[in-house]
């Protein structure tokens, strides 16, 4: 492990390292996209601009644009450098799969489940072509044979592959890429591109490029495509779909291709001699299966999720493989090989569960976490974080620590328990105790046994006894069945009243019943879910019992008359598990919805909200203390939260909530109506959020503040003018803590500090009584040669979106012909300054080349000369020895 990049709650959902390997960009589930230095592991770009999760990143050769595809079926084009969106392209009916820039030209195309390929021309910002040769959708693209050819994977077992030729190129019959023939002088080529222009304008989409089918290269897998991608060099293209099979085709390069071409011309030619004397007529072609070659099949260990490649210059091929069940492994591949075979090299498996933990359990003293899930029973150190036990156990679903805590009980899905013992991570017994899933466990308030429901109809209670062990001196642990509770419906959970007077049993009829222990006669019946009770627990004092339920509601009844004291709406999915905070009346819930929740069962009160997970929580455990709670879930994850010392204030909590619904509402409104202009291909990089409201309620406070002290200067002025001397004047304490700068500074120092990727969206909202005093002040800076990129492009902008009402306007008149004057000015200086630099730099390049140049003939020649000392030297050892 070299680096954590630690992101925010999100879930990330596609990743995509820059061109110079120093940035890696990460997009998230909630469609926001961050930009992490690789060297400090810092996020030092954000972009908001998705409303859904991102689904594909790829930044263009040189680094500087970076393109994201989302499943709220926009494409966005970035400036990595400027930190800004440049635009939205909107085109795609579905989530879009994937986008590729192209390096030769300035196109991009993009592929989504709407089973369309759409091509993007970046200069004029729109779709002019469109393939539709998929019945289905179109899950994974890659370029090959330097851009010549596209491979799209759909949801059948077809690779289909296009050709793409750029219209300025030759088409070679001979030839089956698209390049120019080496034989075709300068003249014949400027005639056929005549003949080509004017072929094209019965087709205009044509104008850029044409792209045909070649045909298709079979995969074995049946299934949609999950990943397809190539390396960097584009000589290996790999593929693997929902299972788990990665297939590895080698692609020939030109000078292969035409090796081969020249092979079969050769055996071609040999045939005819044979068989008459005439010469081939036909010209030899290769099928596109001799081009695209499979290698070898890579069968990983489980499902695959996705992978990397890297081709060594030795020839030998490493393959990254993510599992689904939280495993990375390494696979070489030597090419060379008459028959490649995929070798495991390594494979990095942390500590966790290889799928979902469904219990846990802490130990009495607050330090052992028990987790067990379908394959194994892991037992961890709530301090160092380590696992360090682990025990092979049938499918989980229940499970508590023995009082001593040496020992622990696990209820299986087949209907047994196990029992292990700790100091030697063996399994000391299995008892088969019901003939169905043992859905719950629960330790007796004596802690000298415990009680199981099972989906057999019983509740069975069990004794812990010392037996006598055969093979050794000492007595070991066991557990003997005392008692049985017959009843009409599955048992779903179990409950002991901490007094050890009553028993809570939730049955499938969704109802609750509790019984006398002593008897095991009927007392109360709690009915009110409309769904099966999944999870319940009572409170220290025996008084409360909370049930939470597949309806999403918790219900809170007394317990001395089985009364519903209130039902709360917990969970926008079933309740999963309830666990009360230990001599407290706050208890816990989780959720499908992958919330976990904290109540207060006195005041009827929602507390707080622990956001992590990303998919559904199947259950949670408290500590014995109540400091610590742990819960896992579907992700794969279990989570340790701690109870801090700082005192939680209720009204805090419910602005943090109300300001969260609001930011959601404000992120899914529609984006503002500009006057004559119709939803087009293009749009906005940038969303509303709330940073864009506050960054515009700030330039809005810098006016105000602007417009008041230059009232207040022109007062000041007119007092001094009349006293006839110098008055005092009272400094703005903002603009005091600023370091008495004067008004418009200020203005522009607010404009600063809004981040790059928010100025459009912030100059959006902006209402337009703001805009005159900008304009001015805006060509106050520029005159004075101020921040001249940032405000001029926030000028074209506000021009842009306002134009009417400025033109209209003719108190602006006067101050738009200033700016042009100052602004035409200003930029061409910029611009000049720009140019002199890149030729010093193109002139400092070249020196260094040529020195380099230098440099290296004199390397070459001594090592020529070293050659030939060696070389003599071994014909004189040769004509000694002779």
């Amino acid at each position: 492990q070299v680096l954590i990049l630690k992101g925010l709650k999100q879930e990330v959902s596609c990743l995509c390292p820059s061109p110079d390997g120093l940035h890696l960009a990460v997009g998230y589930e909630d469609g926001s996209i961050r930009v992490f230095s690789l060297l400090s592991g810092e996020a030092n770009i954000t972009f908001n601009g998705h409303k859904a999760a991102v689904t594909a990143l790829q930044y263009d050769h040189l680094g500087g644009r970076l393109v994201s595809g989302s499943k709220d079926t926009d494409v966005i084009v970035w400036d990595v450098i400027n930190e800004s969106g440049l635009y939205r392209l909107r085109g795609h009916k579905d989530a879009v799969t994937q986008v590729l820039f192209l390096k030769e030209k300035n196109l991009l195309v993009t592929s989504g489940k709407d089973t369309l390929v759409k091509w993007w021309d970046l200069d004029t910002q729109h779709c002019f072509k469109t393939l539709v040769g998929h019945r289905t959708e179109v899950w994974g693209m890659a370029l090959i044979s330097e851009e010549k050819r596209l491979i799209t994977g759909s949801a059948d077992s077809e690779l289909r592959v296009w050709d793409i030729s750029y219209i300025q190129e030759v088409k070679d019959p001979d030839e089956p890429e698209s390049k120019k023939s080496k034989g075709s002088s300068p003249g014949a080529e400027e005639n056929t591109e005549e003949d080509e222009t004017l072929e094209l304008d019965e087709h205009p989409e044509e104008r850029l490029v044409k792209c045909s089918k070649v045909g298709s290269v079979m995969r074995e897998g049946r299934d949609r495509i999950v990943t397809l991608a190539t390396d960097r060099t584009g000589k290996i293209l790999a593929c693997h779909g929902t299972d788990a099979v990665l297939e590895v085709f080698s692609v020939l390069s030109e000078e292969e291709v035409q090796k081969k071409l020249e092979k079969k011309m050769k055996k071609a030619k040999k045939k005819a001699k044979q068989n008459s004397e005439e010469e081939p007529e036909g010209s030899v072609e290769l099928s596109l299966q001799e081009e695209i070659q499979r290698v070898a099949n890579v069968r990983a260990s489980s499902k695959i999720k996705s992978f990397d490649l890297i081709l060594s210059p030795k020839g030998e091929l490493k393959i990254v493989l993510l599992l689904q069940n939280n495993i990375i492994e390494l696979y070489n591949l030597n090419l060379s090989a008459q028959v490649p075979q995929a070798v495991r090299a390594s494979r990095i498996t942390i500590g966790g569960h290889r799928s979902d933990v469904r219990t846990l359990a802490f130990s009495s003293d607050n330090i052992a976490i028990l987790s067990a899930a379908a394959e194994s029973v892991k037992i961890w150190n709530r301090l160092t974080l380590q696992c360090i036990r682990t025990m092979d156990c049938e499918y989980a679903l229940c499970s508590l620590f023995v009082p001593g805590d040496r020992h622990v009980i696990v209820g299986t899905k087949t209907g047994k328990l196990q029992l292990y013992d700790l100091a030697s991570g063996s399994l000391m017994e299995t008892l088969n105790a019901h003939d169905g899933a043992v859905w719950s466990i629960a330790l007796s308030p004596d802690r000298r046994g415990f009680v199981t429901g099972g989906a057999d109809k019983c509740v069975k209670f069990w004794e812990f006894e010392l037996v006598k062990d055969e093979s050794s001196v000492q007595k070991r642990l066991s557990m003997k069945h005392v008692r049985i509770l017959q009843l009409d419906e599955d048992v779903l959970c179990v409950r002991y009243s901490p007094n050890q007077k009553l028993l809570a049993v939730s049955l499938l009829d969704c109802t609750v019943k509790i019984f006398y222990i002593d008897t095991l006669k009927f007392f109360l019946s709690l009915y009110g879910h409309k769904l099966p009770v999944l999870c319940m627990d009572i409170s220290y004092d025996g008084t409360l019992i909370a049930t939470g339920s597949a309806d999403r509601n918790v219900k809170i009844w007394g317990l001395d008359f089985g009364d519903c004291h209130r039902s709360l709406f917990a969970h926008d999915d079933s309740v999963m598990y309830l666990q009360f905070v230990a001599k407290s009346h706050l208890f816990f819930t989780a959720g499908k919805d992958s919330k976990i929740k904290q109540w207060d069962a006195d005041k009827f009160e929602h507390i707080q909200t622990l956001e992590g997970h990303h998919q559904e929580v199947w259950c949670l455990a408290l500590s014995p203390n109540g400091d610590y709670v742990v819960s896992a879930s579907h992700d794969k994850s279990l989570r340790l939260w701690e109870r801090t010392r700082e005192p939680l204030v209720l009204e805090e909590e419910r602005e943090m909530q109300r300001e969260a619904e609001y930011e959601e509402s404000v992120a899914k409104e529609e984006q503002p109506v500009v006057a004559g202009e119709t939803q087009g291909e293009i749009g906005l990089a940038g969303k509303k959020t709330i940073e864009t409201i506050k960054a515009a309620e700030r330039i809005m406070e810098a006016i105000e503040l602007y417009r008041e002290e230059m009232a207040k200067l022109m007062e000041h002025k007119a007092i001094c003018k009349a006293a006839g001397k110098e008055v005092p004047f009272p400094v703005n304490p903002i603009l005091r803590a600023y370091g008495n700068i004067t008004p418009s500074a200020y203005v522009l120092e607010v404009f600063k500090k809004v981040k790059s990727s928010e100025l459009e969206e912030s100059l959006l909202v902006l209402p337009f009584s703001y805009v005159p005093d900008l304009l001015r002040l805006f060509n106050e800076y520029i005159h004075l040669g101020l921040e001249v990129e940032l405000l001029c492009r926030a000028l074209l902008f506000l021009l842009k979106i306002h134009f009417g009402q400025i033109t209209g306007n003719h108190m602006l008149v006067t101050v738009i012909e200033n700016l042009k004057k100052t602004t035409i000015s200003r930029v061409s200086e910029a611009r000049d300054v720009l140019g002199f630099n890149m030729a010093g730099l193109q002139y400092l390049k070249r020196e260094i080349e040529a020195k380099d140049e230098v440099t290296f003939f004199a390397d070459a020649t001594d090592r020529f000369e070293e050659k030939k000392r060696k070389r003599k030297k071994k014909e004189k050892m040769v004509l000694a020895v002779l």
